[in-house]
């Protein structure tokens, strides 16, 4: 069977990593979580004092990216391939508020995101890939065979935020986080730089009322059509 590309974009918080890792195990495929890598990148900002609520070192920053070496690595545990930063494994760093507080300034910088756009072709010359971001099926691959692009309501993707923040023992209002979606939200679609769009052959999926099963059996069909 021949393998192709299958490019998800969309707003945070909308279970694109959940959708691409189904996905990805149901079909064999690489899964490549792009927003781990800038989230990678935003910790590394951060851990260098380079980025804060009210600061962003781009020159600084852009001065270090030859010092970021980014790799996934499989957990046969887990079922997905975590992130290392410089051989150090940050998949739970990343996932806290405060990185996604700054992962959007991060990611506005065009220097940070020619670095990973670079590294996300490479790891998809081959087809047989599934791959989630911002900017996937519009400047990453833009001849993929098959571009979904996930969109819910901002309520909804800050309640689910939320929830997966809390049980991750987290401590967080749902106040901030609806904050942190909107902010997220504007910044991703208004940047310079690839900006947050639907590309024109893109299918849109409002997941606000599907639940993780039904949007995962649209989805496989959807795939199944471009076999």
């Amino acid at each position: 069977m021949k393998k192709i590309t299958i490019a998800i974009d969309g707003f945070s918080s909308t279970g694109k990593s959940t959708l691409a890792k189904q996905l990805a195990a149901a079909l064999g495929y690489v899964y490549v979580d792009t927003g781990a890598m800038y989230r990678a990148v935003a910790y590394f900002a951060m851990q260098h004092n380079l980025v804060s609520e009210t600061h962003l070192d781009k020159l600084g920053l852009i001065a270090e990216l030859p010092n970021i070496n980014l790799r996934f690595q499989f957990n046969s545990t887990l079922g997905f391939a975590e992130i290392y930063l410089n051989n150090e494994n940050i998949e739970t760093q990343i996932r806290t508020i405060e990185v996604s507080r700054m992962v959007s300034k991060v990611a506005e910088v065009s220097e940070v995101r020619a670095k990973l756009v670079e590294q996300q072709q490479a790891m998809g010359q081959d087809k047989g890939i599934v791959m989630d971001g911002r900017d996937i099926g519009t400047v990453v691959f833009p001849e993929a065979e098959l571009k979904l692009f996930m969109n819910a309501s901002s309520k909804t993707r800050a309640q689910r935020r939320f929830d997966e923040l809390i049980a991750k023992g987290q401590h967080v209002t749902f106040e901030e986080v609806i904050h942190n979606v909107e902010e997220r939200d504007y910044i991703d679609t208004h940047r310079d730089d690839s900006p947050l769009v639907k590309a024109a052959d893109a299918i849109e999926i409002d997941n606000s009322a599907m639940s993780k099963t039904e949007q995962f059996e649209l989805v496989l069909k959807l795939v199944q059509e471009k076999f």
